[in-house]
């Protein structure tokens, strides 16, 4: 694996569904995720493959108001789409689904996907800086440990989760090396680049595969000359998940000649910090102390948010913030009067949009930013 372009990321999804479905054939479990605060080192231990599921296309939104109301988060609507119509091959060949309390509308959704699939809703504390969150959540990685025992019918032993909080650990640790190399000036990385490498990678069957890709590429792109123009502007993009199928924000502000060149969002690098420590002695309670530490909106207070972006906007240079929400997500909503009131006090102008998985706000989206691009170069 010397030569790692960007198109080997792009097509991780078809290789390795290709790999999954081979791993059935020969008796493989699979296990879908919907969020960064499920351990992946524990699936891993149980010797099964994780994948992520969430859902990042309009398509399937149709089917899910049948049965969801169509103000629900898009998110959410093409999450459950995909599991009603049987369209996400991922969702298809997962044995069971582990899903969370990130809020109100997943938790009820996971309720009526479970007439489809065996799901898991691990409970979580919203209160994080607190010895009795902590040991709540504790207690939950205990029972999905069970969950996945009995389900795959398997004994997780201490060994194999530590061994798999070193490849998660590692895998981790290259992807932050890769998104750090956009403090560059200019990023060797566009946004939609970034957004590829680092979404792509949850689809991936072989953990150790991915994150021996993601240090070829970083080798790579050192070695090679950055020719991109130096662009119109340097932008954060922060607040609700963006994959490939929702990155029209993206898109938008580098067609205006400015370069996204950080996400802080979930699928970016919010969880690019955390490494499960191997200072316990109890490898549930060291995932526990990592996950818990996640900085998403559903936290409150949720300080390490505010934290996080003001760094980013430090070491990547931003010139300016766009903060991303899909209609009714009430957290991240209402968690943009604080982003936005740290982002002015650091003198750099500040975007919220709020949008859904159409394209019927394409003008409007374009109009917004480029006032923000406006503020930045004058």
């Amino acid at each position: 694996m010397s030569n790692v372009e960007l198109k080997d990321f792009t097509s991780i999804r078809e290789v390795n569904l290709l790999r999954i479905k081979e791993a059935k054939e020969q008796g493989g479990k699979v296990v879908g995720v919907y969020c960064t605060y499920c351990p992946q080192e524990l699936i891993l231990a149980a010797g099964a493959i994780p994948v992520g599921l969430c859902g990042t296309k309009e398509e399937p939104i149709a089917a899910a108001e049948e049965v969801l109301p169509r103000n629900l988060c898009p998110l959410i609507k093409s999450s459950y789409g995909f599991a009603a119509t049987d369209t996400c091959p991922f969702f298809h060949f997962s044995d069971v689904i582990i899903g969370e309390t990130t809020c109100d509308g997943k938790k009820k959704m996971f309720e009526i996907m479970q007439e489809i699939k065996p799901v898991h809703v691990m409970q979580l504390p919203h209160l994080k800086d607190s010895e009795a969150g902590l040991e709540l959540w504790i207690k939950e990685l205990h029972r999905l440990k069970k969950f996945l025992e009995e389900k795959l019918e398997v004994d997780i032993k201490d060994e194999a989760i530590w061994k798999a909080i070193d490849t998660v650990n590692a895998e981790t640790r290259a992807a932050k090396d890769i998104c750090d190399l956009n403090q560059m000036d200019p990023p060797p990385l566009s946004g939609l680049e970034l957004l590829t490498v680092t979404w792509s990678r949850s689809f991936t069957a072989d953990k150790n595969e991915v994150t021996n890709m993601l240090e070829t590429f970083k080798k790579r792109l050192l070695e090679k000359k950055v020719n991109r123009p130096r662009p119109r502007a340097r932008v954060l993009l922060t607040g609700c998940p963006v994959g490939l199928g929702t990155e029209k924000v993206i898109r938008i502000t580098e067609e205006l000649g400015a370069a996204v060149v950080a996400m802080e969002n979930c699928s970016g690098y919010k969880t690019l910090e955390l490494l499960t420590s191997q200072e316990f002695d109890d490898p549930i309670v060291a995932l526990a102390h990592k996950y818990i530490e996640i900085p998403c909106s559903c936290m409150s207070p949720n300080a390490y948010r505010l934290e996080l972006i003001g760094r980013m906007i430090d070491d990547f240079k931003a010139d300016a913030v766009i903060d991303l929400t899909w209609q009714a997500c009430h957290t991240y909503n209402i968690e943009a009067y604080a982003v936005e009131k740290m982002v002015k006090g650091k003198g750099i102008p500040y975007l919220h949009l709020e949008s859904d998985y159409s394209n019927s706000d394409l003008e409007s989206l374009k109009i917004r930013i480029e006032a923000l691009l406006e503020m930045v170069t004058g």
